[in-house]
Formats: C-alpha cells, sequence, structure tokens
C-alpha cells in the first residue's frame, strides 16, 4: 500500500468518526448537563475517552456484532430508555435514577451504554474503510477525540441557554434508535412484509412517541408535586 493510499485511508476513517461523533457529543451534553460546573469538565473528558475506547474495540468485532440477531433491537429498546431518562428533570426521575444521573461516574456511565448501543451499527463502514489495519484504525478514531469534547462542550452550553433544545437531543436518539431496530437483521424479513414506506415513517413515528411519553411523565411528575 503506497503512502498515498495510506494517507487517503486514514483521512476518511478520521472523517467517518468526526461525522458519527455527532451522536456521541449529544449523548454526553445531555448526561452532563446537570453535573455541577466543576464536574461537567471531567464528565465530558472520561466520557469521550469511554465513547472512542468503545468505538475501536467495537470496530475491530463489528462485522461479527452486526450478525447478531435482535442484537440491534435490544440496542435500541435500552437507548430509547436512556433518551428517555435523559429527557426527564432530576426532580422528575425516581431517587435510584436521581442520584446516578447527578453523579460524575452515574453520568459516564449513562455516557457508556448509550455510546455502546449507538456505536454498533456505526461503526461497520469505518472498519470496512480500514480493510483490516488495526494501528491505522485505531489512530483514525482517536483522532475523533477532540471534536467530541468540544462538541458536547458546546451543546451543553446551548442546553443551559435554551433548555428547548433537549427535546431535539431526545429526539435525535429516538430517530437513530429506531434506524438500528429497522437495520436488525433478525427484523429485516418482517419489515419487508410491513406497508409501503413503514422504514420511512417508523422512525418519525418513534421520535414523536418518545417525546409525548416524555411530556406526559413530566406533567405527571409535576401533578404530584403539586399536591
Amino acid at each position: 500500500m503506497g503512502t498515498m493510499e495510506t494517507l487517503i485511508i486514514f483521512l476518511e476513517i478520521v472523517m467517518i468518526n468526526l461525522l458519527l461523533s455527532g451522536d456521541n457529543a449529544i449523548v454526553i451534553a445531555m448526561a452532563g448537563r446537570r453535573l455541577p460546573a466543576a464536574q461537567r469538565r471531567k464528565a465530558v473528558w472520561w466520557g469521550a475517552v469511554a465513547a472512542i475506547g468503545l468505538r475501536c474495540i467495537l470496530t475491530i468485532g463489528a462485522i461479527k456484532l452486526l450478525h447478531v440477531p435482535f442484537l440491534q433491537t435490544a440496542g435500541a429498546i435500552l437507548l430509547l430508555i436512556i433518551a428517555l431518562q435523559l429527557l426527564l428533570d432530576n426532580k422528575e426521575k425516581t431517587e435510584a435514577t436521581k442520584a446516578a444521573a447527578s453523579t460524575l461516574a452515574g453520568a459516564v456511565w449513562t455516557i457508556v451504554v448509550a455510546d455502546f448501543v449507538m456505536s454498533l451499527d456505526n461503526v461497520l463502514a469505518v472498519a470496512a474503510v480500514a480493510n483490516g489495519d488495526t494501528a491505522m484504525l485505531i489512530i483514525g478514531i482517536v483522532m475523533s477525540i477532540p471534536i467530541i469534547i468540544w462538541g458536547s462542550t458546546f451543546i451543553m452550553r446551548m442546553l443551559d441557554r435554551l433548555p428547548g433544545l433537549l427535546y431535539l437531543g431526545g429526539g435525535l436518539l429516538g430517530y437513530t434508535a429506531a434506524e438500528m431496530m429497522l437495520g436488525d437483521p433478525g427484523l429485516k424479513a418482517y419489515v419487508h412484509l410491513l406497508p409501503h414506506d413503514f422504514d420511512k415513517l417508523f422512525p418519525i413515528f418513534a421520535v414523536g412517541l418518545l417525546l409525548i411519553l416524555a411530556l406526559i411523565l413530566r406533567r405527571r411528575s409535576h401533578g404530584q408535586s403539586n399536591h
């Protein structure tokens, strides 16, 4: 492999990871926004490092993982649950969830789990470009750490100024979860039997259902707190 070809492949890996880092930045920002200011930077750094570490591991074994039936569906359901929890304020969660969300360890754990399930269907593109070159793969992935850190810090500040953007972030996570379900090899045969354009409408339906459920739970919690 020539120097120019190696450089092109390396740049492709970096660019793909930069594009895939958007979801990671959103998760880190949403999970860390309730932490004290002093702990936010730690959550961003630890969350970014954990996300990159997981992506390295997953990319190496991505092809095998992506062919396990219903694995993506299980991950999608877990991601929907995480998205719902992130959409709810600390005051509207159970005591266990509240404790987890308000600590550095709890925020980092939320980031790790969400990044894990989101990365399952993303890393295949990176693995294909690397063509088995593990060293180039890992170096390219690590190069995306700065964009994750900068992006999550920026999104966190925006959420402080415009809390309504939280629903946009939650909606994006819901859309990602729906896309994961549709790409599950265990469900593909059944998806083809469903009405035309189901694959286009399902992600929209999933986002709507997630946001409506979050609004209902928030309203119910406010109603209970007022009594």
